[in-house]
């Protein structure tokens, strides 16, 4: 018969609770995927009774009135109509994913901390729509009327596919609002000790140099557009630099 010393037990019972532990975390992203999911079938549902007036809507803008939108396949209006739907949904369900990530990581921070950055969601949502609406209202109507004086000096009739324009309009669209979460991002980095305004005075340069080749591979080849996209690039991260200095003083004073 084995005999288990008090050293075997200790070590067997840690490896036990471990175990128990990562069972325990992969049940609960579980939980909140399926939670994210099923918030995101509803969103869905949505989004295909906003498809239709959204498209209309977007058809209706000024700086696609003068543009002939035609469907070259036959699946091409099914293929617009589900994106917007399936877009649509996500961008609504922004808030939820944001929550549900919140609430995954929130036991191992502080009361403070979990206070703290439950206010970043708010804020990381509004960052995002105003991205796409920065790159809707203000940077499309210029790519499109550069487009468009590109055809005119080419002597080339336009005629664009729906599905092509929109297209085109999500990979507009999307990025900034991505983009437009930098902020948000580098306070939370700052929060927890990742990044410190230094470092990021320190990489200034590089990040110059970063955000100057997104904005040259996002716009065409012409000095307003590519200044439009640019500067307010630059503005966020110097924005980010001053939120990064509010947020480290903070912490350290306490």
């Amino acid at each position: 018969m084995t005999m288990i010393t008090n050293p075997q037990k200790k070590k067997h019972n840690q490896a036990t609770q471990k175990e128990m532990s990562v069972m325990d975390h992969a049940a609960e992203l579980r939980r909140r995927i399926l939670v994210i999911l099923s918030f995101f079938v509803v969103a869905l549902i949505g989004g295909f009774f906003l498809a239709v007036p959204l498209i209309q809507l977007l058809q209706e803008a000024p700086q696609v009135q003068e543009m002939s939108l035609n469907a070259f396949r036959l699946t091409d209006s099914l293929w617009v109509f589900v994106n917007f739907a399936v877009i649509t949904a996500v961008i609504l369900i922004i808030p939820v994913i944001l929550y549900q990530l919140w609430a995954f990581v929130s036991p191992g921070l502080k009361e403070s901390e979990r206070k703290a950055t439950l206010a970043y969601i708010p804020i990381a949502f509004f960052l995002f729509l105003g991205g796409i609406a920065f790159a809707y209202f203000v940077l499309l109507p210029f790519v499109i009327g550069f487009m468009s004086t590109m055809a005119s000096r080419l002597d080339i009739e336009e005629m664009y596919g729906i599905s092509e324009y929109f297209s085109f309009l999500f990979q507009l669209t999307l990025p900034f609002g991505a983009l437009f979460q930098l902020p948000v991002i580098v306070m939370f980095l700052t929060r927890l000790g990742v990044v410190t305004p230094a470092l990021l005075r320190k990489i200034r340069k590089y990040a110059y140099f970063v955000l100057l080749v997104i904005g040259a591979l996002i716009t065409p080849p012409d000095l307003l557009s590519h200044l439009l996209v640019t500067v307010p690039m630059l503005i966020l991260y110097e924005v980010s630099i001053v939120i990064s200095t509010a947020t480290y003083k903070k912490y350290q004073s306490k």
